[in-house]
């Protein structure tokens, strides 16, 4: 374990690594998630079959071959990301696909009064979705929001294949230079445990803010 310690700089570099790219990995997936999301239930047939089609190939295809497409193919074609660019996009679009059946969920499952009373209201499509539908649509979207942000951190395991230094790259180096294989794997596996619990707290949080500010709006309009 004594040789694993030696390399606590370099974990603790590859820490802030990890979370960086799955913070702006989140980013990137939580725009997707809305635009996308909204796309589905636009009322023209062409912005509707686009984000199908958006959601039926990153969600039907692997994260992996679209991270090596984005690293190893696009050079082909005269684009050329930096390792860290590729799996924020990546990971970002993957989870994005998710997040956006996420998102026209739990915009479907608002009351339908409250589209009647938007639009009698006279409401813009823009202000009926900024004021009244996203709002109550939100608190049901973050549980399930939660689930993703912790399979996004699993899933940015990955970007190791293409020489990004997070956790699992470095698990790995530690290995092949002490010929060690229980203590690095054991290190990174309390590291990721760790993050994760990090972040469902913080989620969490999220979740008790929103459903403290709608359970005080039921109260009052009670």
């Amino acid at each position: 374990m004594d040789a694993v310690l030696e390399y606590a700089p370099l974990l603790w570099r590859d820490t802030v690594t990890t979370v960086e790219l799955t913070l702006a990995s989140a980013a990137l997936a939580l725009v997707i998630s809305f635009v996308v999301g909204l796309a589905r239930l636009s009322p023209y047939r062409a912005v509707r079959w686009l984000a199908i089609v958006y959601l039926e190939f990153f969600r039907g295809t692997s994260a992996l071959v679209q991270l090596f497409f984005m690293y190893f193919v696009l050079p082909l074609w005269g684009i050329f990301l930096p390792p860290i660019l590729a799996g924020i996009i990546a990971c970002g679009c993957n989870l994005g696909s998710y997040g956006s059946e996420v998102v026209r969920g739990a915009l479907q499952s608002v009351a339908k009064q409250q589209h009647e009373a938007a639009i009698a209201l006279n409401y813009t499509t823009y202000q009926r979705y900024r004021y009244v539908l996203i709002p109550q649509a939100i608190p049901m979207m973050l549980p399930s929001f939660g689930n993703l942000l912790i399979e996004l951190l699993k899933l940015t395991a990955v970007t190791s294949l293409i020489t990004i230094n997070d956790l699992t790259y470095m698990s790995q180096i530690i290995r092949a230079q002490t010929a060690l294989t229980l203590e690095p794997f054991l290190a990174i596996l309390v590291i990721y445990f760790l993050i994760s619990t990090v972040l469902i707290g913080g989620m969490k949080w999220i979740e008790r803010r929103t459903s403290k500010g709608r359970n005080t709006i039921v109260r009052q309009g009670a």
